[in-house]
């Protein structure tokens, strides 16, 4: 169409029109906010499903075996033995097969149980999944080098896995706190520095809510404990997870002001 001055018309949008395609946009970015935050909800309520399924898993391996998954002193005569690297136990060579514990009521990681931990509750039939009751390929030499997926769970949140082992007493370790040592347990987080799961995975208000649903909300002590691994090794070993200072300071709180993912988890004395 042409206006009678020879120019041809103009076309815009109006500004209802612009209105609309904003509103349109708002609404798209703010449900792929939401469907995070939902997905993200959804994986932190893993944490304590799983967490609760395997706790229940050892105490229903124990009442059938007499002992932990792991530390069986008798593992190679239900699943046969791995002839690799139990040459030492008695039993018939089996694929995967097994290892022996030494039935001490610890899950001792210079020993390997704690990697067998995981496999005999497969072979047992109460997890799913297939685990190697080896160290990691790349942990020559490491006996802490856990593989979710390979030796150790995997998670739903975040690359996350589950080891099981046992702390011995041990003396001061800056913000690692001291209620850790001389307990059988789980670490909750993704892989650091590669070797246990000790990275950190949680938000501090995401832990907090964790603790207080299953624990008694307070970082340092009772059965969920905070850890801030990185903090380990930083100047002045300070806790970003949380307001301790020193690995006897276990009456501080968790640092709430903070957003960042600064924390995994230890679980005292689950089983």
């Amino acid at each position: 169409m042409q206006e009678s001055n020879g120019h041809c018309c103009k076309h815009a949008f109006s500004l209802v029109e612009l209105s609309i395609v904003l509103v349109i946009l708002g609404l798209l970015v703010g449900g792929v906010l939401s469907g995070q935050s939902l997905i993200r909800a959804a994986e932190l309520r893993s944490v304590s499903v799983e967490y609760q399924r395997y706790t229940t898993t050892v105490h229903t391996f124990r009442d059938k075996y007499f002992s932990f998954p792991g530390d069986i002193a008798n593992a190679t005569a239900f699943w046969g033995k791995d002839n690799i690297n139990c040459t030492g136990d008695t039993g018939t060579t089996q694929v995967p097969g097994t290892c022996n514990g030494n039935n001490d009521g610890i899950i001792n990681p210079t020993t390997r149980e704690m990697w067998r931990f995981w496999q005999q509750l497969a072979l047992a039939g109460l997890i799913e999944g297939t685990y190697s009751g080896e160290q990691g390929a790349a942990g020559a030499g490491n006996v802490f080098f856990a593989v979710p997926g390979t030796n150790v769970p995997r998670s739903k949140l975040s690359n996350a896995g589950w080891t099981a082992y046992y702390q011995p007493i041990r003396t001061a370790q800056s913000v690692q706190y001291d209620t850790l040592s001389g307990k059988n347990h789980y670490q909750y987080g993704t892989i650091f520095s590669p070797t246990t799961t000790q990275g950190e995975v949680f938000k501090p208000e995401e832990l907090w809510n964790l603790d207080t649903k299953l624990d008694d909300a307070k970082p340092g002590i009772g059965k969920i404990i905070a850890i801030n691994r990185s903090g380990f090794y930083a100047v002045g070993n300070t806790n970003a997870c949380t307001f301790s200072t020193a690995n006897n300071d276990i009456n501080k709180s968790y640092n709430l002001e903070s957003s960042a993912i600064t924390c995994s988890m230890e679980v005292m004395e689950p089983f």
